[in-house]
């Protein structure tokens, strides 16, 4: 389908993944790759850059990202990439002279400048970028506020403080691979679409094609993601028809992990009354203490994730299947590349999944619910506290609840709050012994690759919710699943 100019960021991207997906499906990915730039942008006029060329440049470093390699010629090995093409065009200057200057006689901006970076030009001051240090003095001293302060949406976004700008003049951003989370708030706030991901896109399709057993994990921040009337059912029977040998619901690997971390909790306040953990189900929190406070790394609990623990029941019962999480999460990709026996082999966000939907003319369609995988508590894991109550009711379950108590437990979403957090645990000052982490502000709901926000997908999933039977409680689950010994050694 070519681009218009009615385009949006959301459409070019899910353009170069469903071409990308069809004709991997087809087997003839080889030989079309190369045409897809010029059946998206035929020409002769250029619809939402400065011209075709830089266009389909631009869908060649995308279609290169859904193939699951680097954007450019470099690999930094980070699944987070930034696309050259798209991000030249960039602002590099940090301070810029509005037309609010009035070109004041007493030049207070270039008075305060140390650098000799201000000078006056005919109508208003300039400033030099090859001098200017972005110390933001000039901002401060002009009377007019006619200096603005110019933060790049990327870095802005970035809670970790792993972006910058190239210092050699293209003004490209980069991402420091040594602070980088893996929490993908540059993808989702960059106006350009300069930063993407890595997809396993035309790897879980040739696995498909090839004919091995791929099992599709679909993580409970879907529920009513995609309204109110699509089910559980209604991805497993879509899922089928592309190809996934059957539907698993990562809410049951909640339940595990809650199981498996209650006991965790027990036994290290049994042990020592004022032991401190934290939870370990989002990767983005565990890498998040590992670069950047990893004086408390031996913290993170040893229970896999709620993906890890899925996947390995998957395995267990059905040897040499590939198991492929479906969810809103960036940091899922980074997890399937720790090394954690047993994980998820590929990750997929919403739009990838909705990508291979469409390759093969498959929609959601609604359907009743045939079957309850998880308990309440497993499905409410995406949603900020879900870990700390699901733990908290195993405790209660266990007859233990005087043990650990809620006044015990913290639970802390947004990376600010974490920080916050983080900085009492290490300097001895955090009252909770226990602390459930989630970057993402909201919970799992509120991850980057949402198909709807959790504000405008709340109805519909608390309306869903409210269909699961409540006389099942987490222990119960985790019984019937016959599982309660996969969610245990994360290889922290």
């Amino acid at each position: 389908m070519p681009i218009t100019k009615d385009a949006t960021l959301q459409k070019i991207k899910h353009e170069v993944l469903y071409q990308v997906a069809k004709y991997a499906y087809e087997g003839t990915l080889d030989e079309n790759r190369d045409q897809i730039p010029f059946e998206m942008i035929p020409g002769p006029h250029a619809a939402f850059r400065c011209c075709i060329y830089r266009e389909r440049e631009i869908i060649r470093q995308r279609i290169r990202l859904a193939e699951g390699k680097p954007a450019g010629v470099q690999d930094t090995g980070n699944l987070i990439q930034v696309i050259n093409s798209a991000c030249e065009g960039c602002p590099i200057t940090k301070y810029i002279v509005t037309d609010n200057c009035q070109k004041c006689m007493s030049r207070a901006c270039q008075q305060a400048c140390r650098f000799g970076a201000i000078s006056m030009g005919r109508d208003k001051s300039y400033i030099d970028p090859s001098k200017c240090k972005e110390c933001g003095q000039c901002s401060k001293a002009c009377p007019y506020n006619a200096i603005a302060e110019l933060t790049r949406p990327c870095i802005k976004s970035c809670p970790v403080g792993a972006i910058s700008v190239e210092d050699n003049g293209t003004g490209i951003a980069k991402i420091n691979d040594d602070k980088c989370i893996r929490c993908g708030q540059c993808i989702q706030k960059c106006p350009f679409g300069a930063i993407g991901s890595k997809t396993f896109i035309v790897e879980i399709i040739n696995r498909i094609r090839a004919g091995q057993e791929v099992y599709a994990m679909i993580a409970p921040a879907s529920v009513g993601q995609f309204g109110p009337d699509i089910t559980m059912s209604s991805w497993r029977t879509a899922l089928k028809k592309i190809g996934f040998a059957d539907l698993w619901e990562v809410a049951l690997g909640g339940d595990l992990t809650a199981h498996a971390e209650a006991e965790e909790w027990l036994e290290a306040k049994r042990k020592d009354p004022e032991a401190r953990r934290t939870t370990s189900c989002c990767p983005a929190f565990k890498l998040a203490i590992q670069k950047h406070f990893p004086e408390l790394k031996d913290l993170i609990s040893d229970t896999v994730s709620p993906m890890c623990g899925v996947s390995r029941l998957i395995k267990r019962e059905h040897p040499g299947a590939v198991t492929v999480f479906i969810g809103p999460c960036i940091a899922k990709k980074e997890e399937t590349l720790m090394g954690i026996e047993g994980n998820a082999d590929f990750a997929l966000t919403f739009g990838e999944i909705r990508a291979m939907l469409r390759a093969k003319d498959v929609v959601l369609e609604p359907e009743p619910e045939e079957r309850q995988d998880s308990s309440l508590f497993g499905k409410r894991f995406a949603n900020a506290g879900g870990v700390a109550a699901s733990v908290l009711e195993v405790i209660r379950e266990k007859g233990a609840e005087g043990e650990i108590t809620p006044d015990d437990v913290l639970h802390v979403d947004g990376y600010d709050e974490i920080k916050k957090n983080l900085l009492l645990l290490k300097a001895g000052r955090l009252s909770q012994h226990f602390i459930e982490g989630m970057v993402c502000t909201g919970g799992c709901v509120g991850g980057p690759s949402s198909h709807r926000g959790a504000l405008q997908s709340k109805k519909d999933r608390e309306a869903l919710l409210s269909t699961v039977p409540k006389d099942l409680g987490v222990t119960g689950s985790v019984k019937n699943a016959g599982a309660d010994d996969l969610a245990m050694d994360g290889n922290n």
